[in-house]
């Protein structure tokens, strides 16, 4: 089995996966890992991701870049 994503940019070729699906022609399957809700912002969906001494070295990094490119 084969499996591929599909963006459905016309309403008519949702009927038409429908209808595929109705034959057993093919399977539906639904990701949810790739639906994000729109509303959520990607700063409350990541929060906690870093540790909090990750955080500081990446901000340490990230001054002494800023620095390197002011000089």
């Amino acid at each position: 089995m084969e499996a591929i994503s599909v963006e459905i940019v016309n309403p008519k070729a949702k009927k038409l996966l429908q209808d595929l699906v109705e034959l057993n022609l093919i399977q539906v399957v639904v990701n949810e890992r790739e639906i994000v809700p729109s509303s959520q912002k990607l700063s409350e969906r990541f929060a906690g991701c870093l540790s909090g001494e990750r955080t500081n070295e990446l901000q340490k990094e990230l001054l002494q870049m800023r620095n390197e490119l002011e000089i």
